[in-house]
């Protein structure tokens, strides 16, 4: 690690501020949780696979009903379930995450370097890519694997155009084939983007070595996850496919009516959400960006266009991960645009770091959601101590039915499910203990759903009420013998 260190010539300073920014996303992300405003959808989901995992059981999530790979096929998240045998703690994802994308300061900096661009200009490419919004937003939304393919792919960039592989140095070629490898374990749709980045490697930097393995890995990966491995573990299709119905119910059916209905895509991607959309991508490094500097931004296209072509709104914001996959490449056309002023002798305001960091921060001062710690964030304190200690209450692995912002609080267990309105529970019996807050009843509930559960619940002579203040309820079952499914739910020793 040190000559890995030494050879990427990473000063104190910026270690120091990677370091420090890890720690601070992880205080926010923990502090968010805390506030029980984390989710079961997604934190519960990864959190329960994680658990169960580490426990030598399938990672099957209730939340969604959906094993871990046939989500998508992040094998990456076996590794990680390590951690859970040491201490099993859903803090564990949010420190990884708060940690994964501070790292990317690093191979921006090196990247910079490697481009000739002084170090003070490189340790500020390097805040600038810790200030763009997109980096504090996400680790407030939970966990996603993706955020590991962040720092992975600045670093094959690095080790790609380094020239060392083409000069027949093995270590070089073993980390750029390793951050490829653990790339497309974060999801399968990476297998685009490196496919994509290995076009670009080959064609426009002339690294045919690279090029060749991220094209082959990438889009290998991509046609075993999706037609393979996603619909052995779940039986359907890839997640992803159904947000782009108006084209077709599969993926190769989308991409044909990309072609065969243009008229669909253009009406898509000709609107004011798309100019809204790449106004908020782009804002926050719109100074770097020239348009002979573009060239970079070819990896990003799946990405950019996934999200364009999606039907869901929330993939063309700066608040969720879905744009993760943009933010290597935006900060590499960045360093081409500052290492083509580096070389002239003009003066031009690009070259002034007091400038580009007033830039960035002015952008994350709009667009990071840090205001929502003195608002949304707050929303639910006239219920957090009632929460808190009900939840201390729940002291064995039993089924639970919860609200999806308890939920993530009560994940190490075998069964859990989330109250939805539009899919009430078929029978209570399939649970030892309900946890509900009427007051805040959690994402896809309501008030009056919640209150009709608690209804239920009390009106359930299997159940007995243990526990209600400030509008949280908690019942559980009398006997655990007393179930209608007839099956043991609960984890042996847990």
């Amino acid at each position: 690690m040190q000559s890995w260190l030494k050879c990427l010539s990473i000063p104190p300073l910026l270690l120091g501020l990677t370091a420090g920014s890890a720690v601070l996303l992880w205080l926010a992300s923990s502090l968010r949780h805390w506030l029980f405003q984390s989710a079961g959808w997604d934190l519960g989901i990864f959190d329960q696979g994680l658990y169960l995992l580490s426990q030598g059981l399938p990672p099957y999530s209730t939340l969604r009903e959906i094993h871990l790979l046939g989500d998508h096929a992040a094998w990456i998240l076996y590794p990680i379930a390590l951690l859970y045998k040491l201490y099993p703690s859903v803090y564990w994802l949010l420190a990884i995450q708060a940690l994964a994308l501070a790292l990317g300061a690093i191979p921006t900096f090196a990247l910079a370097r490697q481009a000739d661009l002084p170090a003070p200009q490189a340790l500020t490419l390097a805040l600038v890519y810790l200030l763009y919004p997109l980096v504090f937003n996400v680790n407030l939304f939970d966990f996603h694997p993706e955020v590991l393919a962040v720092p992975l792919l600045l670093t094959a960039v690095w080790a790609a155009r380094s020239h060392r592989i083409s000069a027949g140095d093995p270590r070089y070629l073993a980390l750029f084939i390793l951050c490829l490898l653990l790339t497309l374990g974060c999801k399968e749709v990476l297998g685009l983007t490196v496919a994509a980045m290995g076009i670009w490697l080959l064609v426009w930097e002339r690294q045919r070595v690279c090029g060749f393995w991220a094209i082959a890995a990438g889009t290998l990966w991509f046609a075993i996850a999706t037609q393979v491995i996603i619909p052995a573990f779940s039986g359907l299709q890839p997640a992803g496919v159904s947000l782009y119905g108006y084209l077709g119910d599969s993926i190769p059916a989308v991409i044909a009516n990309i072609f065969l209905k243009p008229q669909r895509v253009l009406g898509q991607l000709l609107s004011l959400g798309t100019l809204e959309y790449l106004a908020l991508l782009l804002g926050p490094v719109l100074w770097g960006l020239s348009i002979p500097a573009l060239v970079p931004l070819l990896p990003a296209l799946p990405t950019l266009a996934l999200n364009l072509l999606s039907s869901e709104p929330q993939q063309r914001n700066l608040t969720q991960h879905y744009s993760l996959p943009i933010l290597p490449f935006l900060i590499l056309a960045v360093i081409t645009t500052l290492q083509g002023y580096h070389h002239r002798t003009e003066r031009s305001w690009r070259r002034r770091s007091p400038l580009i960091l007033g830039w960035a921060i002015a952008a994350f001062l709009l667009l990071a959601k840090y205001g929502y710690f003195g608002s949304l964030y707050l929303r639910s304190l006239d219920t957090w101590h009632a929460s808190r200690t009900a939840i201390a209450q729940v002291k064995t692995t039993d089924p639970v039915l919860t609200t999806s912002n308890l939920a993530p609080h009560l994940t190490h267990r075998r069964l859990i499910r989330q109250t939805q309105a539009t899919s009430p529970p078929a029978d209570l019996g399939e649970f030892y203990y309900g946890l509900l807050n009427v007051k805040q009843p959690g994402w896809l509930s309501t008030p009056e759903f919640a209150q009709a559960l608690v209804e239920q619940f009390q009106a359930d002579d299997r159940f007995t009420q243990v526990y209600a203040e400030d509008g949280v309820y908690l019942f559980q079952k009398i006997s655990k013998d007393n179930r209608s499914l007839g099956h043991d739910w609960s984890i042996p020793g847990g």
